[in-house]
């Protein structure tokens, strides 16, 4: 397979306010493509032929309480509570905020940290899919409905049954079926789920020693309907270049959290979050199951602690959205960006978030 763009970059153009050198001494490689809010954790699609980005709204505030049955080590510093879209009708041009499509006040069986959302569309109906602490302390992953990409959304009044942890990415492949990936280390919980029971008091952390078998992101094929899932959740393997499974201490190319699908030139390209190392990077393999194989770095460390992005294809140009604390210099106050994104052949050229 061969995939080749256009070379031009583009640099998208923001207030003067947010034009600053990053505390390295380093320039930015791109601003924030709004200052008038904070927001993370960009999913962004094309529908009818706009870009839409759905993204977590972060919000300034001391971190949430850890009473039980909500634990300390599980993020809560990151105090989210509602979605917003930024949507342009191209890269780089003007950018519309779509505030609160979904406030957690609106999901039945949500209690609290509204993280990381994804969307998806079908025959008139757009899905939202968002990760939510349900009244135990556990992350589920619920999903809402509207007739616009932007909402309002309507929750379903309980979370999509099996699911767990966080991060859902969706996907639709050429002949129509929809899989959900999702899963994240930490604060994301997927080291506290064992035969698909949620153990409060399991670690807060990745338990396994660095030779073991790394834990893997989860992927389940949806239902017709987009709101269930349609077979029990499975391991998406990544391994390495001798097809074996990555190890926990691999940090560097070990999953964290943070997946995200494309299909290029019939090959499925799995990008993730490496977490404490803090690098974007990606796998590909044969199907949408898997197994994928781990190829390089897609995005260097961003100012911040961890890196989740997408990436799209508009007008033959390919583009990756992701984030990081410019504006405030705190990690749990964050800021989209996006750059442009190249293949050289069949490999993506990693990215450096900073300028020369």
């Amino acid at each position: 397979m061969r995939w080749i763009v256009a070379a031009a970059a583009l640099i998208v153009s923001v207030s003067p306010a947010a034009a600053q050198r990053a505390p390295n001494g380093r320039p930015y490689l791109s601003q924030p493509l709004v200052t008038s809010t904070y927001s993370a954790d960009p999913a962004a699609h094309i529908f009818g032929g706009r870009i839409y980005v759905y993204a977590s709204h972060d919000v300034p505030g001391p971190p949430l309480s850890d009473e039980p049955p909500f634990q300390k080590s599980e993020g809560n510093s990151f105090r989210m509570t509602d979605f917003v879209v930024l949507s342009m009708d191209r890269p780089g041009g003007p950018v519309t905020v779509h505030s609160n499509i979904l406030d957690i006040g609106q999901v039945p069986w949500a209690s609290r940290q509204m993280w990381a959302p994804d969307a998806a569309y079908r025959q008139g109906t757009y899905y939202l899919y968002f990760p939510a602490k349900d009244r135990a302390g556990a992350f589920r992953i619920g999903v809402a409905t509207s007739t616009s990409p932007t909402g309002p959304f309507t929750a379903r009044p309980e979370p999509i049954k099996g699911s767990y942890s966080i991060d859902p990415a969706a996907f639709i492949d050429d002949d129509g079926t929809a899989y959900l990936y999702f899963g994240g280390l930490n604060g994301g919980q997927l080291q506290k789920w064992r035969d698909g029971a949620f153990d409060p008091d399991g670690p807060p952390a990745d338990p396994r020693g660095k030779r073991d078998r790394a834990f893997m992101p989860r992927v389940a094929r949806l239902t017709a309907d987009m709101l269930e899932f349609a077979e029990a959740p499975r391991e998406a393997m990544i391994v390495d270049e001798k097809g074996k499974p990555l190890l926990a201490g691999d940090e560097a190319r070990r999953f964290f959290e943070g997946s995200w699908m494309n299909k290029l030139g019939g090959k499925y390209v799995l990008t993730y979050s490496t977490g404490t190392t803090h690098l974007l990077v990606y796998a590909v393999g044969d199907t949408p199951y898997g197994p994928f194989t781990y190829k390089g770095v897609v995005l260097k460390p961003v100012e911040g602690w961890t890196t989740h992005a997408s990436m799209i294809r508009f007008d033959g140009r390919w583009w990756l959205f992701y984030a990081d604390s410019q504006m405030s210099g705190q990690t749990p106050l964050r800021n989209v960006k996006l750059t442009e994104l190249f293949w050289d052949g069949d490999a993506i050229r990693t990215i450096d978030p900073f300028g020369k």
